[in-house]
């Protein structure tokens, strides 16, 4: 069987081929989960001519088989259970709370490598896309969708190269739309649908957001998009598309 993509840049390719109708669109984030999910997130908003932002996110890995995730943490101080896992291991909350502060400290560290004093990007009122690598678990993503709502985006959207069927499914529940370009079944592990899934530095992390912000600097719209929405005005029926109409469903209008 063929692997669908070459590395993190050509997914994000391939990713932005599918978000199509969030293009040129003044009130459009795209954030992406560090580190694997920036490269990814990088193209997406080249792609689409909208800022991007990291959005940190830090699983939280059983003692002992630090792989499988019993949950995540996210900025704002919000953390997600798997309790299915929790349950099923027995896993005191002593030893949660424990990781949960090594995870902390790695994200706030992160966070400050990442961006300096500058704060998180507002928010509210925008159309919100949340980019990763590959969902395996979804924790993560899902962690990132529930802290995201709390700062009232219009709609947001998690993207993704590659996930389960199931799990892409079950994140649709948590996001207003979710785009996952291929489903594989069996899965198995993102990293098997990539020729190069090489770990991304912080460093490559970094210079995907300075990229990013020259790029919005000389991009009147998205650097509109980065600051305050634009007014939003109904397209005509003839040309939505059903993205478009579901979001419209909802209430939000769509240009």
């Amino acid at each position: 069987m063929p692997v669908p993509f070459r590395d993190r840049a050509d997914a994000g390719r391939q990713l932005a081929a599918r978000l199509s109708h969030f293009c040129d669109r003044t009130d459009v984030l795209v954030l992406g989960l560090p580190r694997g999910g920036m490269p990814v997130a990088a193209e997406v908003a080249a792609a689409l001519h909208a800022p991007l932002d990291a959005f940190l996110v830090r699983k939280l890995g059983v003692p002992g088989h630090e792989e499988l995730a019993m949950g995540a943490i996210a900025s704002g101080g919000l953390r997600v259970l798997n309790e299915e896992t929790v349950r099923e291991l027995g896993i005191p909350p002593a030893v949660i709370d424990a990781v949960e502060a090594s995870e902390r400290r790695e994200l706030e560290r992160r966070n400050h490598l990442y961006r300096g004093v500058q704060p998180q990007p507002t928010i509210t009122g925008k159309f919100v896309i949340l980019v990763d690598d590959g969902l395996a678990t979804g924790s993560t993503m899902r962690a990132g969708a529930l802290a995201l709502r709390e700062g009232n985006p219009a709609w947001l959207v998690g993207a993704v190269p590659v996930a389960a069927h199931s799990v892409c499914a079950a994140m649709g529940d948590e996001v207003d739309e979710m785009i996952c370009t291929v489903t594989p079944d069996p899965f198995f592990a993102v990293g098997l649908w990539y020729d190069d899934f090489g770990q991304t530095s912080d460093d490559e992390v970094r210079g995907h957001l300075t990229r990013a912000a020259s790029r919005v600097a000389a991009n009147p719209v998205a650097q509109r998009g980065r600051l305050n929405p634009a007014p939003v005005l109904l397209a005509p029926a003839a040309k939505r598309t059903v993205s478009e109409q579901a979001i419209e469903s909802r209430g939000v209008r769509f240009t």
